[in-house]
């Protein structure tokens, strides 16, 4: 057992409640599917965990570290939350990780590291795919396909206004000015929008109809930090597909290259779709 480090408890946001009908972050939507309400989007729990990994693993941890979540419960807007990271004991360069809703409710679990990112929890699940035609949402997406490659700048403005308006949970200054390599450096939400936002551009015709919802997230860093105002080239990929009893899933990777191609940033996804969302299921 190694040192546990706490972070404060937070009241986490849903700030894509305003995304509509047709959203799990919508109360109706999510109600109609047996959650409480409206959830919180994964990528925001996730900006709880840098300053616990600071304390546990200090700036390299953003030039080449990793972080790699399972969600198991979902929360919603204003429930209270709390990171956790315990170093190992063995390996100072690796921890499990978690949070947990104030009433102990687990909500996520996983890992975290500086170093090799073979060895996370998601790296390690299982990635045989069962076969398109066993689906009916995601019967068009296979193993291999590009999700495409796109040119972007990150744009500060929304971590900016977020930051501004006390939406980012725990967050630091280096998200809205000067950091130790330089400017703004990216939130862990605004890492997984941009690789996850552009990725869907290519994932999104071959998805169907459907709710969906992160079911897991890893973001890593090569030759970190992604900043802020910077050009990359992004490179997106299907993993696997496959289901589970109420939902089906693809896992898929976004990487982000800088002007030297170097890989500075990735991320590992698993995107859900609700099965009782699809008429595919329901008129069955």
């Amino acid at each position: 057992m190694g040192e546990v480090i706490a972070g404060p408890i937070w009241a986490a946001r849903n700030w894509s409640a305003g995304d509509g009908a047709g959203s799990i972050h919508d109360d109706e939507t999510a109600s109609e599917l047996g959650f409480r309400g409206g959830t919180v989007a994964g990528d925001v729990h996730m900006n709880q965990f840098p300053p616990v990994l600071l304390r546990a693993f200090g700036e390299p941890w953003f030039e080449r570290g990793n972080l790699s979540l399972s969600f198991k419960n979902a929360t919603v807007d204003l429930e209270r939350v709390q990171a956790f990271a315990e170093v190992s004991a063995e390996d100072e360069t690796t921890a499990r990780v978690w949070m947990t809703r104030d009433d102990g409710l687990l909500v996520a679990t996983g890992s975290a590291s500086v170093g090799d990112h073979c060895e996370s929890e998601l790296r390690k699940k299982d990635y045989r795919s069962c076969e398109p035609s066993e689906l009916r949402i995601l019967n068009r997406v296979e193993p291999g396909v590009s999700l495409g490659s796109y040119e972007v700048v990150t744009d500060p403005k929304k971590q900016f206004q977020r930051y501004d308006a006390g939406l980012i949970s725990d967050p630091l200054p280096w998200f809205r000015g000067d950091s130790p390599w330089g400017g703004p450096i990216a939130a862990p939400c605004t890492v997984i929008e941009f690789l996850w936002g552009y990725a869907m551009i290519g994932l999104k015709p071959m998805i169907g109809e459907g709710v969906g919802l992160f079911g897991a997230i890893e973001i890593g860093f090569d030759q970190g930090p992604l900043m802020m105002n910077q050009h990359y080239r992004l490179e997106s990929r299907v993993i696997c597909v496959g289901q589970s009893p109420q939902t089906e899933f693809v896992w898929y990777e976004t990487e982000a290259f800088d002007q030297e191609d170097r890989r500075v940033a990735m991320m590992l996804m698993q995107s859900r779709v609700m099965k009782a969302s699809s008429a595919l299921y329901t008129s069955v």
